[in-house]
């Protein structure tokens, strides 16, 4: 299953939640919303005014919500 997250460099929850992705060997495609601003309009089509922004499959989930993103996946 495809996972995206939407991050920012400095975002501090970001980067842990991109940590969590990479110790739970799940891969996942970065969308960085500074340097790309269409990134951060797609955030805001989604309802959320921030990041992180992980989607798993057609499933958005916002801020830093392991639990979620597991049960996403399919591993709970």
């Amino acid at each position: 299953m495809k996972v995206i997250v939407y991050s920012k460099p400095h975002c501090i929850e970001c980067n842990v939640l991109k940590r969590f992705l990479s110790d739970y060997q799940i891969e996942y495609e970065v969308r960085d919303c500074g340097s790309n601003p269409a990134y951060l309009e797609e955030v805001k089509k989604m309802g959320f005014l921030g990041v992180p922004v992980t989607v798993v499959g057609n499933q958005a989930i916002h801020g830093l919500q392991p639990d979620a993103i597991l049960e996403a996946l399919g591993r709970k």
